[in-house]
């Protein structure tokens, strides 16, 4: 049969047709491969290797605290939190490890085993490992013995998330100054809040490739960068000598039933704090079982009238501008009016005397120290004031310091300008205070107080805490005047004889000042001691407040015997030699000595 041109041409167009068709779905799904593997390729494998993998945090050790011997105050723990993975856990089985014999599979057979160790019901925690979720907690804060005893039974989906736990190891030793940490390991207090940021450190991660039910791939990927740990913070404080004043405080607070008392020990002559202690001082361990209010320092935060251990500037500054020297004689009596009007009593009566200049410190005479103040001009002595620190924050590295209040002379009314000059109308920290004495110490400069020496990164590097030179106040020869005239003061017959430490000479000053109440009287009273040791070599200026006692206040029988014990352990600690030279007698009364 011949085939007709017609019908050949026709096949011949179906075939190219078809051929065409074919082409253009090569060409088309040629083009989506190119398109999938060059263009979305890197994309779609992301995705697929994003799908595969789980990132965790490292978490970064925190920084140590330690005291001025690098003994450990604070530091982190090393501690698991334990979950379960529980599309795996499923597939647990316990077998007999001599004889090969299954004892039990699955969730249940889990919380079997692992219920004694977590110290958790069985029944509670078979409950707990049942379901579809990749990861549930069942424990928290686990010791790495603890992980290791659960590690060994080989339990599939049993993982472990490493963490860090804040421990104090000693207490409420300088809890006050440590401060605490939140459940968050975020600084709330202390030095942990000061140095939070360097404390914390960075945390590093964890990448790693898991399969469908969330195992973990051996031969996967496996990405890790490592935490750098927070920095270590060396502290000036001496961690035998602050639990000695801890101790010491809290006993008198009990003995006077006082509503707070505080010692601060400062270094003289590098503003170093050795010691502040606090009564009722909180253990950061259990921070929560203490009120908010006894969670800082109230030798740094709370403001008090310094009474006549106030009275040292006045003098200070008399004997710096030559208005008087120390066997000055004055006529005092046991009360006094003011050409402005203004009268004043010393705290009890007496007859009429005739006293030098460290006659009325030694008997602390307000009617006495109003004369001498008032041979200064009033910006002069608030100069002086400021000068000693009053009335701005020494910047120390602890969180809710006070400056007190120190208003310009220009605020002051007519009464107020005599009461300064024996340390009513004004107020201070028992930090500030301490360091005015630490000035005199000194002779006459004045250095910042630090409680931190400085600070070791993760590499060991040490940077010091920079310490200016200090500013001088007064001269020389005035602070030595200041000193001798204090040394009177804790000698036998002054109102500070209860402070005197055995074997050594201290120069010290008393102070007792009222507080205003709740319906604005003066009905409340503080007692506070500040003082030096060796008088003839100053190394460490203490200072002592005791809080609203109810009967006895006056820092001389309160206050006093807290500074000898402090003092004296303080200079034992630090190796001074006892004195072996006579104390400075300076007359007190005309033709005296």
């Amino acid at each position: 049969m011949t085939t007709r041109p017609a019908e050949v041409g026709d096949r011949r167009r179906r075939r190219q047709a078809v051929l065409i068709a074919v082409m253009t779905v090569i060409f088309f799904f040629g083009g989506r491969l190119v398109y999938v593997q060059a263009l979305q390729g890197p994309d779609l494998a992301a995705e697929a290797r994003d799908s595969r993998t789980r990132t965790s945090d490292i978490r970064a050790p925190r920084g140590n605290i330690v005291d001025a011997d690098g003994e450990v105050l604070a530091t982190s723990v090393e501690r698991y939190n334990v979950g379960v993975n529980q599309q795996l856990v499923r597939n647990y089985v316990r077998k007999d490890p001599e004889t090969g014999e299954v004892l039990g599979t699955g969730a249940a057979e889990a919380a079997e085993v692992l219920a004694p160790l977590l110290d958790r019901d069985k029944a509670e925690l078979g409950a707990e490992l049942v379901g579809d979720s990749t990861f549930v907690y069942l424990a928290k804060g686990l010791t790495p013995e603890q992980w290791r005893e659960i590690e060994a039974l080989n339990i599939p989906g049993i993982e472990p998330e490493e963490t860090t736990e804040r421990l104090y190891p000693n207490g409420s030793t300088a809890g006050n100054i440590i401060g605490f940490v939140g459940r968050e390991g975020q600084g709330l207090a202390g030095l942990e809040l000061t140095f939070d940021e360097q404390l914390t450190g960075t945390d590093g991660s964890l990448t790693v490739e898991i399969g469908g039910t969330g195992q973990v791939i051996p031969t996967g990927l496996r990405e890790e960068v490592p935490a750098e740990p927070g920095q270590t913070v060396h502290t000036t404080i001496d961690r035998d000598l602050q639990y000695f004043a801890q101790q010491s405080v809290d006993e008198a607070v009990a003995k006077w039933g006082a509503q707070w008392g505080a010692v601060v020990v400062e270094e003289v002559g590098t503003g170093r704090i050795l010691a502040i202690a606090d009564s009722n001082t909180v253990d950061p361990n259990n921070y929560q079982d203490w009120d908010q209010a006894d969670w800082g320092s109230r030798a740094v935060q709370a403001p008090y009238e310094p009474g006549s251990t106030g009275k040292l500037p006045t003098f200070a500054a008399a004997l710096e501008e030559d208005a008087v020297e120390t066997d000055t004689v004055f006529t005092v009596p046991d009360t006094l009016t003011m050409p402005n009007g203004q009268t004043f009593s010393d705290n009890d009566d007496h007859p009429t005397e005739q006293l030098t200049t460290t006659g009325i410190l030694t008997d602390s005479s307000n009617t006495g120290t109003v004369q001498i103040g008032d041979l200064i001009d009033d910006r002069v002595r608030y100069g002086y004031l400021r000068a000693f620190g009053f009335g701005e924050k020494t910047g120390i590295e602890l969180p809710g310091e006070t400056s007190g209040v120190l208003r310009e002379p220009e605020s002051w009314d007519s009464r107020t300008r005599y009461t300064t000059m024996f340390g009513q109308g004004m107020s201070v920290s028992l930090l500030q205070n301490t360091s005015m004495v630490a000035t005199l110490g000194n002779g006459g400069v004045r250095m910042d107080p630090h409680i931190v020496d400085g600070l070791t990164d993760g590499e060991g590097e040490f940077a010091p805490t920079e310490v200016g030179e200090g500013e001088r106040v007064v001269s020389e020869e005035t602070a030595d005047q200041m000193v001798a005239m204090m040394e009177s003061v804790a000698a036998d017959g002054g109102t500070g004889v209860l402070g005197q430490v055995e074997g050594y000479r201290v120069a010290a000053k008393t102070g007792t000042a009222q507080i205003v109440d709740g319906s604005g009287g003066l009905s409340n009273r503080l007692g506070s001691y500040v003082g030096l040791a060796p008088a003839e070599d100053p190394k460490v200026a203490v200072g002592v407040v005791m809080y609203k006692p109810p009967g006895m206040s006056y820092g001389g029988v309160i206050a006093a015997p807290v500074f000898s014990e402090v003092t004296g352990f303080a200079l034992r600690q630090m190796g001074v030699p006892p004195s072996t030279t006579p104390p400075a007698m300076l007359a007190r009364t005309p033709g005296e000595g």
